[in-house]
C-alpha cells in the first residue's frame, strides 16, 4: 500500500516546489503591506483584495478577460475543426498546407503582435490601404485607438495565433480513427455529415477537451498580443487581468495588489479545472 505513495512522491514535491510554494508566497505578500522593492511591512489582511474590489479598472478587466478568454478559445477550436478535417485528407501539397498552418505557431507573439499593430496603424496600415484600394472604406479607420475596434482586432488575431496549437491537436486525434469506420460507414449509406456526427466527432472529443483545457489557461493568462498592440489602451479599455497586474505592479509599485490579481487568476483558473474535472469525469461516468 505504500509502493504507490512512494511512486508519485517525486512529482509532489516537483508540483509543491512549482505551484504550492509560489502560491504561498503570493499569499504572503497580498496580505501585507509591500514598498516598491518587495520588502513586507505590517499585516493587511484583506486589504488589498478589497481595494481591488474598489477599483473599477479591475472588475472591468476581470469580465474582459472572460470575454477574450471564450471568444479566442471558442473561435480557434470552430475554425481549427474544419481546417484539421481539410489537412487530414489525402491531396497533393498536404504537407505543406500542414507547414503554412503551422507558421503562426513558430513566429513569437510579441513578433506577431507587432506586425499586426503596423498593420492596423490608422495612418499607413496594410489594412486600411487595402480596404481603401477595394473601395469599401473612405478614409482611414483608427482600428487601435477606438476601444470599440481595437479589443475585437485583438480577439481575432488571438484566434489566429491560437489556430496552429488547435489544429496540432486535432490533427492527433483524426490520425488515430481507423479507416475501417469509415469505409463500413459508407457502406451503410451515411454521407459525409453522419460520418462526422457519428464518427469523427464522438472519437476526437477527448483531443478537444485537451485543446479547450490547455488553450483556457494559456489564453487566459497571455500577455503579449494586448501589451504588444495597445499596453492595454486607449483609456484601459483593452486590459485583461494580466495586463491589468503587471500595470498595478510594476508602474504603479503597488506589489500587494499585484499579488492579490495573481491569487484572483490562479483561483479562477483552479475553479474552472476543478469543475472541469468534474463534469468530465461524471460523463464517463454516465457512458460508462
Amino acid at each position: 500500500m505504500v509502493a504507490p505513495y512512494v511512486l508519485i512522491l517525486p512529482s509532489f514535491v516537483l508540483a509543491a516546489l512549482i505551484v504550492i510554494w509560489p502560491v504561498a508566497e503570493l499569499a504572503q505578500i497580498a496580505s501585507h503591506n509591500v514598498n516598491r522593492f518587495g520588502q513586507l511591512r505590517d499585516f493587511a489582511g484583506m486589504a488589498n483584495f478589497r481595494a481591488l474590489l474598489d477599483d473599477p479598472n479591475f472588475i472591468a478587466s476581470l469580465w474582459r478577460t472572460g470575454i477574450w478568454t471564450v471568444c479566442v478559445v471558442g473561435g480557434a477550436i470552430a475554425c481549427a475543426v474544419p481546417v484539421a478535417l481539410v489537412l487530414n485528407e489525402d491531396f497533393y501539397g498536404r504537407d505543406i498546407a500542414r507547414v503554412i498552418v503551422m507558421l503562426p505557431w513558430a513566429v513569437s507573439l510579441t513578433m506577431t503582435a507587432i506586425v499586426w499593430r503596423w498593420a492596423l496603424s490608422g495612418e499607413s496600415g496594410m489594412l486600411n490601404s487595402a480596404l481603401m484600394g477595394l473601395g469599401l472604406i473612405d478614409e482611414n479607420i483608427q482600428w487601435l485607438a477606438e476601444a470599440t475596434t481595437a479589443f475585437p482586432m485583438q480577439i481575432l488575431i488571438g484566434i489566429l495565433v491560437t489556430i496552429p496549437f488547435t489544429v496540432t491537436i486535432i490533427l492527433g486525434g483524426l490520425s488515430s480513427i481507423p479507416d475501417d469506420l469509415y469505409e463500413a460507414a459508407a457502406l451503410e449509406g451515411a454521407g459525409r455529415w453522419e460520418q462526422f456526427r457519428h464518427i469523427t466527432l464522438p472519437l476526437i472529443a477527448p483531443f478537444l477537451n485537451i485543446a479547450l483545457v490547455l488553450n483556457t489557461i494559456y489564453v487566459f493568462n497571455s500577455f503579449p498580443i494586448i501589451w504588444a498592440m495597445t499596453q492595454g489602451g486607449p483609456a484601459n479599455s483593452t486590459d485583461i487581468l494580466v495586463t491589468y497586474l503587471y500595470k498595478v505592479g510594476f508602474r504603479l509599485g503597488k506589489l500587494g495588489e499585484a499579488s492579490a490579481v495573481s491569487l484572483v487568476m490562479f483561483g479562477i483558473l483552479l475553479i474552472f479545472t476543478l469543475i472541469y474535472v468534474r463534469i468530465t469525469t461524471t460523463a464517463r461516468g454516465v457512458r460508462a
